[in-house]
C-alpha cells in the first residue's frame, strides 16, 4: 500500500491538530477531515484547514475511509478516543500524554497490543535529524558510558495571571500540568538517546500563580487572554525542579517551567560520557555541540551527508537548508505510517509507541509522588499491562 492511499482524521481542532494535519499532507496521506470539541469550532477550522468537519466522533470512526486515527484532544479525552478508535479498528496516533494515570494508560497499551493495529505516541522531539544522529552515536559508545544528563524546558506562555489554558485544569489535563505537557518530552527524549530509563526521581513542584485570572470568553492555546474575566485557583505547577536516577548508575537532573520570561520553547540538554558530551538545543536544532577533554570541541551542523543512517533517514532537507518543528512531525509519522502501508507494528518500532506513552505516565506519576511525600519516589511499573516489558529503543 501507498501512503496516498491511506485515510486518516484528525480529532482536535486546535493548535496541534493543525499542525497534525499539515505534516500529514505532506506526506502526501489523504486527511478525510476533522473532529472538533463542538460542530462550530469544527467548522471554523475545517473551513481554514480546506477540510470537511465530521458532526461527531463516531461519525468519523464509522468513515471506511479512515484507517488511522489522530488524537490531539485535551489529556482527559485521551483514553477513551484513542480506546474508541483502536475498537473501531483503526490505527492510532496519540498526542501525549497517553492518559492521566498509569491505570489508564496501562489499560490503552493492552488494548493497542491486543489489537494489532499501529499505536503511536506523538513525542516528535526525537524525530529531529541531530537527536536520531546522537541516539546512534550514544549507541555505538561515542560518548562512552553515559553518566550525567542534564537541562531545561523553559516556556513564558503562563507567565501573566491573565494567562490561561484548559491545562491549567487538573480534571482536563491531568494532576501535573508544566511536567506533563512539556518535561514528559525531555524526559522521553533523554530516555530515548541514552537508552535508559528514569528509576526515581526527586521533585520539586512549584506555583507561583495560585490564582489567576480566565477570561470569560473562548481561549486559544498560546492566545493569551483579554477582556472580562474570573478569579480562578489553581493546582497545578508552573514549574518544577527534578532529579533523577536512570539505568545504569547515570543521574540528571531538570528544570521545566511554563513561566521563564523570553523562553518561548527553550528545550536543552546536555549528556555527559565518560569519553565526551553532547549538546543541543531545540531553538536552535540544527547544530549539536559535542565536547572533548583532549582535543577542541565541535559544532556538527545537519547535513545528510555527515550523519549516521538514523540521522539521515530523519532529515528531508540538504545541508544549510533549516529543518525545525513541523519537520519533526512529518519525519515521526513517515515512520508510522509505513508500518500502517506494511499492515502492522513492526518487531521493533522505529516510533515511540503506546508503551513509551505508557512509560512516560509512570515517570509522572513517581514525579507527583515525589513531591507529595518530599522524597524519592521509585518509578512503580507494577501498573504494566500488555505483552512488552521494555520502553521501544528506536
Amino acid at each position: 500500500m501507498e501512503l496516498h492511499e491511506i485515510g486518516a482524521a484528525v480529532v482536535g481542532a486546535g493548535f496541534i491538530g493543525a499542525v497534525h494535519v499539515e505534516a500529514l499532507r505532506r506526506l502526501g496521506v489523504r486527511v478525510h477531515g476533522i473532529v472538533g470539541s463542538s460542530a462550530a469550532r469544527a467548522e471554523e477550522q475545517a473551513r481554514a484547514l480546506g477540510l470537511p468537519a465530521y458532526e461527531s466522533l463516531e461519525a468519523m470512526l464509522a468513515d471506511d475511509r479512515v484507517q488511522v486515527v489522530h488524537v490531539a484532544t485535551p489529556n482527559h479525552l485521551h483514553r477513551p478516543q484513542a480506546g474508541a478508535a483502536l475498537r473501531a479498528g483503526k490505527h492510532v496516533v496519540c498526542e501525549k500524554p497517553l492518559a492521566v494515570s498509569g491505570a489508564e494508560s496501562a489499560e490503552l497499551l493492552a488494548l493497542a497490543e491486543a489489537s494489532g493495529r499501529v499505536h503511536a505516541v506523538n513525542f516528535n522531539l526525537r524525530c529531529y535529524p541531530l537527536c536520531q544522529h546522537l541516539r546512534g552515536l550514544v549507541a555505538e559508545g561515542g560518548l562512552g558510558e553515559v553518566r550525567l544528563l542534564s537541562g531545561h524546558y523553559l516556556q513564558d506562555w503562563l507567565l501573566l495571571d491573565t494567562d490561561w489554558s484548559w491545562r491549567l485544569e487538573p480534571e482536563v489535563g491531568g494532576a501535573l500540568r508544566a511536567v506533563g505537557d512539556i518535561g514528559s518530552h525531555w524526559m522521553d527524549l533523554t530516555t530515548f538517546l541514552s537508552g535508559r530509563r528514569i528509576e526515581a526521581v526527586m521533585a520539586d513542584l512549584a506555583t507561583f500563580l495560585p490564582v489567576r485570572r480566565q477570561p470569560a470568553g473562548p481561549v486559544r492555546t498560546f492566545g493569551g487572554g483579554a477582556g472580562e474575566t474570573v478569579r480562578r485557583e489553581v493546582r497545578t505547577e508552573d514549574a518544577a525542579t527534578i532529579l533523577l536516577r536512570y539505568e545504569g548508575g547515570a543521574r540528571g537532573a531538570l528544570t521545566v517551567s511554563q513561566v521563564s520570561p523570553g523562553r518561548r520553547n527553550a528545550l536543552r540538554f546536555e549528556i555527559d560520557g565518560a569519553a565526551a558530551a553532547a549538546c543541543w538545543e531545540s531553538e536552535r536544532p540544527d547544530e549539536l555541540w559535542i565536547g572533548h577533554r583532549d582535543r577542541p570541541n565541535e559544532l556538527l551542523l545537519r547535513d545528510p551527508s555527515l550523519l549516521n543512517d538514523a540521522g539521515r533517514a530523519a532529515a528531508h532537507l540538504p545541508g544549510g537548508h533549516a529543518e525545525g518543528f513541523a519537520d519533526t512531525f512529518r519525519a515521526l509519522y513517515r515512520a508510522v505510517y509505513a508500518a500502517v502501508a506494511a499492515g502492522g507494528p513492526p518487531a521493533a518500532p522505529g516510533y515511540p509507541t503506546f508503551a513509551d506513552g505508557h512509560e512516560q505516565v509512570l515517570v509522572g506519576e513517581a514525579v507527583a509522588r515525589s513531591a507529595l511525600e518530599e522524597r524519592w519516589a521509585a518509578v512503580d511499573r507494577s501498573a504494566r499491562a500488555g505483552r512488552s516489558e521494555e520502553v521501544s529503543r528506536t
